[in-house]
């Protein structure tokens, strides 16, 4: 029995936008992602390192696919900097491109093409044919709004294809490895302990030969690396968030 294409994560659904369905469709301004609220794994692009390790830890999913995730939770169901409306609790905040361009997404509206489509979710709340909003399209021309929407997933796209290209010299390399974060709070008999993710091997890293480090130097995958590690010291803030919004999980063990 064949099975429904996954959709990536948040989209219920997946429409190619077109000037003749949706010549009326107009974006609403929203300040809140009530589809964020309950997720604590975002996907980011390694272009984005250095503004998302200011804010959240960055690690690796586990498998063989793996790719980078900013964690704004330590557990399942658990967003320490939204709302349970999905509105920022602090302006500062970076949020990561991947939920900033939903509901868009580039595709492919057939598995042969070779072309990728601006498709957007039907099921979004912020696009639709409102009386109010920013217009889609001025006559059959795409308005400004939807060329500059698409300008961003296309960078966006590009920005995919160099994080691919960089985990895949991670797993050349060896450099990933199954993580550990103990968290001992005051008070508490025992740690809690998380696992199910992946980070890299700092002795690994830092025993490399002498042009292994060079290469990654010159290629500008070194920063990054250490962006990833010196992320992982907010793991405890995250943690702390949780406490403080009563959102520490039980048992002891944890998956993040």
């Amino acid at each position: 029995m064949a099975s429904a294409p996954q959709l990536p994560l948040f989209y219920k659904g997946l429409e190619p936008l077109s000037s003749e369905t949706h010549a009326d469709f107009k974006l609403k301004v929203q300040d809140r992602a009530p589809f964020l609220a309950g997720q604590h794994a975002i996907p980011i692009t390694v272009d984005e390192f250095p503004l998302v390790q200011r804010h959240m830890p960055i690690v690796f999913s586990v498998g063989p696919d793996a790719i980078p995730l900013g964690l704004m939770g330590l557990n399942e169901g658990i967003n320490v900097f939204v709302d349970d409306e999905g509105k920022l609790l602090e302006n500062n905040f970076y949020v990561p491109a991947y939920v900033r361009r939903y509901p868009f997404m580039l595709a492919k509206l057939r598995p042969e093409a070779e072309e990728l489509s601006l498709c957007f979710d039907p099921t979004a709340d912020a696009l639709g044919a409102f009386d109010e909003g920013e217009a889609l399209f001025t006559g059959k021309d795409p308005s400004d709004l939807t060329k500059n929407i698409l300008s961003f997933n296309e960078q966006f796209e590009q920005a995919g294809q160099r994080t691919q290209n960089f985990m895949n010299e991670l797993r050349e390399l060896e450099l990933l490895m199954d993580g550990e974060v103990s968290i001992q709070p005051d008070g508490n008999a025992q740690p809690f302990i998380y696992r199910g993710f992946q980070m890299i091997n700092e002795e690994k890293l830092t025993g490399m030969r002498g042009d292994q480090l060079r290469k990654l130097t010159q290629s500008g995958m070194l920063p990054l690396l250490y962006a990833h590690l010196f992320s992982l010291s907010l793991m405890r803030d995250v943690f702390g968030r949780q406490m403080m919004q009563g959102k520490t999980p039980q048992p002891q063990l944890g998956t993040v």
